[in-house]
């Protein structure tokens, strides 16, 4: 099954909407098969015969039967439409939040994603963890979406709708995934070059996978003493403005926290698999795996280049 398929939705926001879609979708059906049953009808019933005399058939100025009808049932119909539409936007705008709810901030970058889980004292990137959601006992997740730049949108079709992310306009969305596994999505709204691999990855754990993956992130930073030189190199060059690696004196803020680096399956939000070829290459220059990307070739030798990336190897 595809993890961006639109109609297999595995979260109560997504199956909301879905709903709605085939509520749509068979009205505006049945609206296609009348309209072309009637055409193919008229033209049927009123095509030129060969023994036509010319004249044409008795002609009818105005009925108050059709006008009323042509009036009052379009009119049913939008009203229809209207109070589905509206009840799917209450439910999925204003949900019940029961206390075990997880929050998540989700700040959209270019052109990468910062999740901050503010009350489990979590902060990674581009890959959010969530728990699976029982029916039974809801765990949603309540994500608070904001932009450091420009327009973003935060769109995982089998999970919940498109939302917009609007510098200084906070605004919202929440997910309950009934089903574990990887749920891809992608910003949905053009923000500059690297638009297109601004991508989104959900992993769905059970409660326990998703207790032990917090307690490994908000361990500090453990690297071996053999690459010294490597972390000695990261934290004397300009990485650090822009970093944070949680037990050092790596503090920036305007990229990715490397904290816990490798426990990521990719880097560069999405674009590349997370392994010692494509992060070297990362590091030496981001323009080969991410053109436009804001993150700049900091001109390092290759024996540098090969020890910042045994340091960062190291960040689990």
């Amino acid at each position: 099954m595809s993890p961006t398929n639109i109609f297999a939705p595995a979260s109560t926001p997504a199956d909301s909407i879905f709903g709605l879609s085939l509520f749509v979708l068979a009205v505006s059906a049945a609206i296609f098969v009348l309209v072309v049953t009637l055409l193919a009808y008229c033209v049927i019933k009123f095509r030129k015969r060969p023994d036509d005399d010319g004249r044409e058939p008795p002609q009818v100025y105005g009925s108050n039967q059709v006008e009323l009808a042509w009036t009052v049932i379009p009119v049913l119909i939008v009203v229809a439409l209207f109070m589905a539409t509206a009840r799917v936007i209450a439910t999925v705008q204003n949900p019940a939040q029961p206390s075990s709810t997880i929050e998540v901030i989700a700040i959209g970058h270019q052109f990468w994603w910062e999740y901050r889980y503010p009350g489990l004292k979590v902060v990674t990137a581009n890959e959010l963890h969530v728990p699976v959601s029982d029916p039974a006992h809801p765990t949603p997740t309540h994500i608070e979406l904001l932009s450091a730049d420009t327009d973003h949108s935060f769109w995982v079709p089998r999970l919940a709708g498109k939302t917009d992310l609007i510098p200084n306009h906070p605004n919202s969305t929440w997910i309950d995934p009934h089903e574990t596994g990887l749920y891809l999505g992608q910003c949905a709204q053009y923000c500059g070059t690297q638009h297109a691999k601004m991508l989104l990855r959900v992993y769905v754990q059970s409660q326990e996978d998703f207790d032990r993956w917090i307690q490994q992130q908000r361990q500090p930073a453990q690297p071996s003493t053999v690459v010294a030189e490597g972390q000695h190199i990261f934290e004397t060059t300009a990485c650090i403005n822009c970093h944070a690696v949680a037990g050092t004196v790596a503090d920036g803020r305007f990229g990715p926290d490397l904290t816990h680096l490798m426990s990521r399956d990719t880097i560069a939000a999405g674009a590349a698999p997370n392994d010692h070829e494509h992060l070297r290459r990362w590091i030496e220059n981001p323009e080969t795996i991410k053109p436009g990307s804001l993150m700049p070739a900091m001109q390092l030798n290759d024996r540098d280049i090969d020890r910042v990336t045994a340091y960062l190897e190291t960040l689990r």
